[in-house]
């Protein structure tokens, strides 16, 4: 169970540094939040196909490594209560 702890611990600062590296290499929308909220996206070539750019790339390597950085806390949370 230590063994797992320190494993998961170095994945777990690896996550961390690619997230904030991540995060301050992109680019701020226009919108943001509210854009979201509000719906004033323009439905346009660049907008469907947005995935493909290197922005939409980097948003969505964000997003993973969002979710991989919550799965390994609450892992660890658990492993340290045992």
């Amino acid at each position: 169970m230590v063994v797992l702890r320190y494993i998961l611990l170095g994945i777990y600062f690896i996550v961390c540094v690619g997230l904030i590296v991540m995060v301050t290499i992109q680019n701020k929308e226009g919108s943001g939040a509210s854009g979201t909220i509000t719906g004033s996206s323009s439905n346009n070539f660049f907008e469907k196909n947005k995935s493909n750019t290197k922005e939409g790339k980097m948003k969505k390597m964000t997003i993973i490594l969002g979710i991989v950085f919550v799965v390994i806390a609450i892992t660890l949370s658990v492993i340290n209560v045992l």
